[in-house]
């Protein structure tokens, strides 16, 4: 009986492998590649840090404990700290998420777990990481994914030591690269001609978890399958987009860090961008992964370089009425530079110059210390012609929540219930706490690792798509640096600076401060 139920148990992991398989469209995996008849290696590099225990070991502990990872997947973390594996597992205990009725399971993930220290510049250290590897792959082909979650500065040095002593010999080795992907053109150039020379680009997936998550995948299904959206999305209905991103804390702690890169680099050039290029894309002929970046490279041709004179910068000082974090100001974060300027805001107004977008401004909002925790893409419909309402009538707009609280709605107006004929804002809603309650929306991170063992490149990075966001970012990144711009002040827990909105108002976003969301239904 124990057999029959072990034998169940593969045959429904196999059949969820091949399911998803199916439904990523993989288009490199070899024709008639089973993943749960080969060994995987899961190598995390930088196992000992911050983003390994708080996000990458938790993630492949949940696709484990789920049964979404083939079955002979083994772990091996690489630091160069001197611990056990023991002492890894306790860094990551808090993280995890085990259930009372999973510790059973828990304890066997971690005994597919093994860690090895070494340095990332030595190359011996490498190859006695090789025969670490080699130890668990026990038959004939055997894959490999390598997860650098490093700081950029050893990207070079692990990413050609993983080249040259640890690609897998009888089956594909893929290697995972966290952002920031440099910090201007020149940079992302030297690193994308540094992995170029050692991987091919199918085995390179750079990972934007934004890309993971439900919503913004979902933005491709909301367009190209529903005819209803497809004759208004153009410049003949749209008035303007505005795609937000918007976090209610400040830096804690991590000031230093942040401080290298500023809002700009850490969010609206990447997160932000990839929502843009999603949403303004022209319908692809496929869902094969390259078919879908090709048109994304093709709406950031059609860009040009933003111009700081399209631009808001900010920068939250502590609010003397707040509690808690919200009396610190940026600068009184001990880890950022005295009299930094480097932004913790940013409002910037970029165009698209093709025929169906030429005239729409897409405002992208980003910043820390905010009133409140939001992502989102707000499209808003030209004001309705020939108005009947004297001036009732609000502009329409189909909102995309990416987060909190997963939803798409269409705020439209009716008639207020009763008696009297005034006008008032409700919403056509799709609240995905409301309507899938027992549906379990996944992490992005495990959608996206998943993605890397099936082999779909489809929410990844490509380079080409790369060297354009920097294209667009990079002369205004410089001009600001090199200019020394001043960001304006604003108060920890408000809106962001109050030019953000006259900037919004500018080009042809009305912010009405009418309409109330119902909390409720999230």
């Amino acid at each position: 009986m124990e057999k029959k139920g072990h034998r169940a148990i593969c045959d429904l992991r196999a059949d969820a492998l091949a399911m998803l398989r199916q439904s990523l469209k993989c288009s490199t995996a070899p024709v008639g590649e089973h993943l749960d008849e080969v060994p995987h290696v899961f190598v995390i590099l930088g196992a000992s840090g911050d983003l390994a225990k708080k996000k990458i070991y938790p993630t492949v502990w949940w696709l484990y404990r789920d049964g979404l990872l083939p079955s002979s997947t083994t772990f091996v973390g690489y630091a160069r700290s001197k611990l056990t594996i023991e002492e890894v597992r306790k860094s990551c205990d808090k993280y995890m998420q085990v259930q009372p009725d999973e510790h059973e399971a828990y304890e066997k993930f971690w005994s597919l777990n093994e860690y090895v220290y070494g340095n990332y510049d030595v190359r011996r250290d490498f190859e006695l990481l090789n025969q670490e590897l080699s130890k668990k792959e026990k038959s004939a082909a055997a894959n490999r994914i390598f997860y650098l979650a490093l700081p950029p500065t050893v990207f070079e040095p692990v990413s050609t030591n993983i080249r040259t002593t640890c690609m897998a010999t009888r089956g594909w080795s893929r290697i995972i690269i966290e952002k920031p992907f440099g910090k201007d053109s020149d940079s992302s150039a030297q690193l994308s001609n540094h992995l170029a020379s050692l991987f091919k680009e199918e085995q390179i997936y750079r990972i934007d978890h934004y890309l993971g998550k439900e919503m913004v995948q979902n933005l491709m299904t909301l367009r190209f399958g529903n005819r209803i959206f497809a004759p208004t999305w153009n410049r003949d209905n749209i008035a303007s987009v505005l795609i937000s991103f918007k976090e209610p804390f400040g830096t804690h702690g991590r000031g230093g860090y942040f401080d290298e890169f500023g809002i700009i680099r850490d969010v609206m050039q990447n997160h932000l961008l990839q929502i843009l290029s999603l949403f303004a894309m022209e319908k692809p002929p496929s869902t094969n992964p390259d078919d879908i970046r090709d048109e994304k490279v093709k709406v950031l041709k059609c860009m040009k370089p933003l111009e700081l004179e399209n631009t808001v910068l900010g920068q939250y000082f502590g609010n003397p009425e707040g509690e808690g974090e919200s009396v610190f100001g940026y600068l009184d974060d001990h880890s950022v530079p005295k009299g930094s300027k480097t932004p913790t805001f940013a409002t910037s107004v970029c165009r698209i110059n093709s025929e169906r977008w030429d005239g729409v401004p897409f405002i992208l909002r980003c910043g820390k210390a905010l009133n409140e925790r939001k992502a989102e893409v707000r499209i808003q419909y030209h004001d309705v012609p020939g108005d009947i309402f004297n001036g009732q009538a609000k502009r329409n707009e189909l909102v995309i929540r990416v987060q909190p609280g997963e939803a798409v709605y269409i705020k439209v107006m009716t008639k207020s219930p009763g008696i009297s004929f005034t006008l008032e804002e409700t919403e056509l809603d799709l609240t995905y706490g409301h309507r899938y309650k027992n549906v379990k929306l996944p992490d992005a991170y495990e959608r996206l690792i998943l993605d890397v063992f099936c082999g779909s490149q489809m929410h990844f990075v490509r380079s080409d798509e790369l060297a354009e966001a920097w294209r667009i970012f990079t002369p205004l990144l410089k001009r600001i640096e090199s200019e020394g711009i001043t960001p304006i002040p604003y108060t920890y827990g408000s809106r962001g600076p109050p030019e953000s909105d006259q900037l919004c108002d500018r080009n042809n976003f009305k912010y009405y401060g009418s309409y109330k969301w119902n909390h409720s239904k999230v």
